[in-house]
């Protein structure tokens, strides 16, 4: 049976009196696949912001194989080189081409050897199908393109974590298939991920489990057949009705 990779207890984070995440708790193995879903400001993006320790939490713990996340410790710099997050935004420098762009949180911050992780990022780059753009700048690249370049550095760092923050949310459709297999791909590879998403059918796809929020709250924790098929909740049945309204369309 796999370990346990990261534990979330009783996690409570408020922006001022306004009650974001409500005590929720959950664990996830090695090698496990969560997809987290709601409504739109139900607390998703915060909850990923407050596992990766970009957000301080009111109260409750996020521990990564048992050693506490801290907001502000001296240790947090060292343990996000463990947790890879890939938002929707790619956050790519626009100065840097890719091969740079990937290169540069391993050989500044892991002080890894700069020949091995350029060699590394290309055999990357040529796995998600983007060998022939590693010279190339963010703007000169599609959005698809730039998500995977996104993700392609995240891995660079050999986290053990990966985090997806509603990646495909700013692509055109054409460009939302070439983002998502990659990430199916990961998932095969047997990676250990928490992917926001809106697209209810890739979540099906790829899930081992399925986190219904609403309200701050977990609502629902189960595999995505049950979820999909056989919701235990109310509010869990009219997500999904909207959801199948919308596609209907």
């Amino acid at each position: 049976m796999a370990e346990s990779l990261l534990t979330i207890e009783h996690l409570t984070k408020k922006f001022d009196e306004n009650v974001v995440l409500d005590d929720l708790s959950f664990t996830v193995k090695q090698g496990e696949v969560i997809v987290v879903v709601g409504s739109s400001g139900c607390g998703k993006s915060t909850l990923l912001r407050c596992i990766n320790a970009l957000e301080p939490i009111q109260s409750g713990k996020v521990k990564l194989s048992d050693e506490e996340i801290i907001y502000g410790s001296k240790t947090l710099a060292k343990q996000r080189q463990q947790i890879g997050m890939v938002f929707q935004s790619y956050d790519l420098f626009p100065h840097l081409n890719v091969l740079d762009n990937i290169s540069l949180a391993p050989v500044k911050v892991q002080k890894r050897n700069k020949s091995e992780v350029r060699e590394e990022a290309m055999e990357l780059l040529k796995r998600v199908g983007l060998e022939d753009k590693a010279m190339s700048y963010p703007r000169q690249l599609s959005g698809g393109q730039k998500q995977r370049v996104a993700i392609v550095r995240a891995l660079c760092m050999h986290p053990v974590l990966l985090l997806f923050d509603e990646v495909t949310a700013a692509l055109d459709p054409e460009m939302v298939r070439e983002v998502l297999d990659v990430m199916l791909g990961l998932a095969q590879q047997g990676r250990t991920m928490i992917i926001v998403t809106h697209e209810m059918q890739f979540a099906r796809a790829i899930a081992d489990r399925i986190l219904f929020i609403d309200k701050g709250k977990i609502v629902e924790d189960t595999d995505p057949d049950t979820f999909f098929e056989h919701p235990s909740t109310e509010r869990a049945k009219q997500f999904l009705n909207i959801f199948n309204f919308e596609r209907s369309k």
